[in-house]
C-alpha cells in the first residue's frame, strides 16, 4: 500500500505567515557562502543541504490520508482542506470510485469536502464508512445558506454510507479494515488498514489516558506492532497539561503509546496551527531524544508532511 499525506494540521488551517516565510530566508542567507552559488550543482548542493523544516514546510492544510492498494483501491480518510489539494493535484481511481472514511465530524475533518471537486463530477462514485449512525446528516449541515452557496445535492448522486461497527472487521476491495473508540470529546475512532501481512493504523484525535496503555483484546487487536502508525502528538507536554480534555496527546505521551504497542514506525500527526516549521522540528528533535532516552532507539520518528509518501 501507498500512503500520502494531504494534510497534516490540525484545528484549523495555517497557511505560512510572512513574517514566517521572511525569518526562513533570513536563516538561508545567514548559512550560504560564496562557493555555495559558484556554479549550478554548487547551489542546487545547498539547497540539499538544508535541513527540511527550513527549505520546505510541514504543510497548512487540516486532514487528509490517502491510501492506495497494491490493486488501486483508494481509501481517503478524513476530509480536511487537504482533500481539496487531493482533488486538484491526485490521481484520480482507474475505476472513479473513492472510498471516504470518517475518524469524526469535527469541522478541520470534514471542512474541505465541498471544495473537493471530484465529488461534483458524475461520473465519480463514493462510499463512506463511519460508526457514526448519522454520518450523512452531518456533511449535509455544513452545505446550507448562508454558511455555504450550493447543498449537498450539488454532488453526484452517486453517495453510498455505511455506518461499521467498532472492533468488527470489513472489507474494501483488497484492504481489511476495524476500528476502535478513543478518548476524544464527541468520540473519535483510530482504524486500523490490513494489506498483505502489513498493518497501517490513523489514530487522529486522541487524548491518550493509562487505559489506552492496558493491554486488553481490543487494543492489541487495532494498534499491535503496526508497520505505520500516524498518531496525534499535537502538543507539548506542558501545553497537553494546560489543555486538558481537549482532546489531544503530547508527543511524548505518543512515543510512549507507540514503544507500548511496538510500532515500527509513528509519523507524529495533528500539528498545533500555533507551532511553526522550526518549532516542530524541535518536536520532532525531543521526540527522538526522548525515545532513545526510554531505551526505543529502533522506533522510527518522523513528522508527517504534506506531500510525502509512505510506502508499504
Amino acid at each position: 500500500m501507498n500512503i500520502r499525506f494531504w494534510g497534516v494540521r490540525g484545528s484549523l488551517p495555517t497557511p505560512l505567515t510572512p513574517e514566517q516565510v521572511k525569518l526562513k530566508i533570513s536563516s538561508v542567507v545567514q548559512k550560504i557562502s560564496a562557493k555555495d552559488i559558484e556554479t549550478p550543482e554548487a547551489r542546487d548542493a545547498f539547497l540539499a543541504s538544508l535541513p527540511a523544516w527550513l527549505y520546505g514546510t510541514v504543510g497548512g492544510n487540516t486532514p487528509c490520508l490517502e491510501v492506495t492498494g497494491e490493486n488501486g483501491t483508494k481509501l481517503i480518510f478524513d476530509a480536511g482542506t487537504g482533500i481539496r489539494v487531493m482533488g486538484k493535484d491526485g490521481v484520480p481511481p482507474a475505476d472513479s470510485h473513492y472510498n471516504l472514511i470518517f475518524s469524526h465530524f469535527h469541522w478541520d475533518h470534514i471542512q474541505g469536502l465541498p471544495f473537493f471537486g471530484q465529488a461534483y463530477n458524475p461520473a465519480m462514485s463514493f462510499d463512506v464508512y463511519s460508526p457514526f449512525a448519522d454520518m450523512e446528516s452531518y456533511l449535509r449541515k455544513q452545505m446550507v445558506p448562508p454558511y455555504y452557496p450550493v447543498t449537498f445535492d450539488a454532488f453526484t448522486k452517486n453517495f453510498n454510507f455505511h455506518t461499521v461497527e467498532p472492533l468488527e472487521k470489513f472489507r474494501i476491495g483488497e484492504f481489511t479494515i476495524s476500528c476502535v473508540e478513543m478518548s476524544h470529546p464527541g468520540k473519535s475512532y483510530s482504524y486500523l488498514v490490513e494489506e498483505n501481512g502489513k498493518k497501517f493504523v490513523y489514530a487522529t484525535d486522541i487524548e491518550l489516558t493509562p487505559k489506552d496503555f492496558v493491554h486488553t483484546q481490543n487494543m492489541e487487536s487495532i494498534f499491535s506492532e503496526a508497520d505505520v502508525l500516524v498518531l496525534d502528538s499535537q502538543y507539548t507536554v506542558e501545553e497537553a497539561l494546560r489543555k486538558e480534555n481537549w482532546g489531544h496527546s503530547a508527543f511524548c505521551y505518543a512515543i510512549d503509546f507507540a514503544t507500548t504497542w511496538r510500532a515500527k514506525k509513528v509519523y507524529l500527526f495533528h500539528h498545533e496551527p500555533t507551532y511553526d516549521d522550526r518549532k516542530l522540528n524541535a518536536i520532532l528533535e525531543s521526540a527522538s531524544w526522548y525515545a532513545k532516552y526510554i531505551g526505543h532507539e529502533e522506533l522510527e520518528i518522523y513528522i508527517a508532511t504534506e506531500d510525502k509518501d509512505i510506502k508499504l
